[in-house]
């Protein structure tokens, strides 16, 4: 039993730090974005999308029950591929380059991905 509390400790920090990471670097793609009311309007979707994800994942690890954690996890994966609608949209409009939101569109697929899988997890 130690061991797979071990194991989901591991897990949840190994997670924080990505989804804070991804953050981060949503942080540094809405800095560098054009100066135009539809790029503000998007990028500080994204912005609260993004930084939704890590803020909750943190909240969900520190939970008081099985159930608030299950709970935070479901507003993560809303969150996080919320930010992926907004990364697409910044392609779509060609306010950013396609090319240049690849690898973020990626991390935030595979995070949406981990997560539905630990949401899938807890239900069984």
């Amino acid at each position: 039993m130690e061991a797979a509390t071990d194991k989901r400790a591991t897990f949840n920090e190994l997670l924080r730090v990505r989804t804070k990471n991804a953050s981060l670097r949503v942080i540094r793609l809405f800095q560098q974005l054009p100066h135009t009311g539809e790029a503000n309007i998007l990028g500080r979707q994204m912005l609260r999308s993004a930084t939704s994800v890590a803020a909750n994942y943190r909240a969900a690890c520190r939970g008081r029950s099985a159930a608030e954690w299950y709970s935070k996890l479901c507003i993560c994966i809303e969150e996080a591929d919320e930010t992926l609608f907004w990364l697409e949209l910044l392609g779509d409009a060609n306010i950013v380059s396609k090319t240049r939101l690849q690898g973020l569109e990626q991390e935030y697929l595979e995070i949406v991905s981990i997560l539905a899988k630990a949401r899938k997890s807890a239900k069984a």
